[in-house]
């Protein structure tokens, strides 16, 4: 079987967006193009008529390939911090983040950090905190599991720190928060 090209997507990891566009590319033709959470992976016999017509679809919804290879590494750590915090919740007594993010991109922790933060100006550290963040926020929503459920299940050593880190993040608190959803 001859290997699949990868196109690496800024920001492809909500679970509806990626439905949406297997959807889409499915109605448009390609379906032999397989989504996945932050790349597409596109059949070896893909013409190049039939990619430029994918790229050109791809643009049409602001979806962009991430084309630099510094900028492709960075996508994989913002996938990798997507797994952990949206996919596996997190679970902090059993993944180490920082080995699991050099698993999954195979490059030294050190590089990965420089890296990351000279691209997005901010540290992976900050990024996976802005990440807890906002799956607290969809937990929340979802209103199935109390704070300090939740707190537990994001690996915060308790419901205080949880806090602080979201007033941080959100500038309110939790409370202000639910009752922002309540009125909504």
């Amino acid at each position: 079987m001859a290997a699949r090209e990868s196109i690496y997507i800024s920001n492809l990891y909500e679970r509806s967006t990626l439905l949406l566009l297997e959807d889409l590319l499915q109605r448009e033709g390609f379906g032999q193009v397989k989504v996945e959470t932050g790349h597409i992976l596109l059949p070896a016999d893909l013409d190049a008529g039939d990619k430029e017509r994918l790229l050109t679809l791809l643009k049409k919804y602001e979806l962009y390939p991430v084309r630099d290879h510094e900028q492709v590494v960075v996508e994989q750590v913002r996938l990798a911090v997507h797994e952990l915090v949206h996919e596996l919740n997190f679970v902090n007594s059993v993944v180490n983040r920082s080995d699991y993010i050099v698993e999954k991109t195979g490059y030294s922790y050190s590089y990965l950090s420089r890296l990351f933060s000279a691209q997005t100006g901010m540290t992976h550290e900050k990024y996976i905190i802005r990440e807890k963040i906002r799956r607290v926020e969809i937990l929340l929503q979802r209103g199935e599991f109390s704070l300090s459920e939740i707190a537990n299940m994001m690996g915060y050593s308790s419901v205080q720190y949880l806090s602080n880190q979201f007033r941080q993040i959100t500038g309110m608190s939790v409370t202000e928060y639910k009752k922002k959803l309540a009125a909504s």
